[in-house]
């Protein structure tokens, strides 16, 4: 089967690699010492409310041994 060999009818999107742009992206505006201080404030407040998660989880996360060993002293105290 003959293929025709036709221009494609966009031809920008096959140029589009070698596009450069002379246009250059205006400087980025430096935050202000409110804003720094705000998103450290920020990110230590997710940090100690994963930590304070944690601490507060690890008990009901713990494997409990003393019930176990309880239920059998007292088994074994019965027979």
């Amino acid at each position: 089967m003959l293929r025709r060999r036709e221009p494609v009818p966009f031809a920008f999107v096959a140029e589009a690699d070698r596009f450069r742009s002379n246009v250059t992206a205006p400087p980025r505006e430096r935050a202000s010492v409110g804003q720094m201080a705000g998103n450290w404030l920020l990110g230590l407040t997710i940090v100690a409310g994963l930590v304070g998660s944690l601490v507060i989880g690890m008990p009901a996360l713990s494997q409990d041994q003393s019930p176990s060993q309880t239920q059998e002293s007292q088994a074994s105290q019965g027979h």
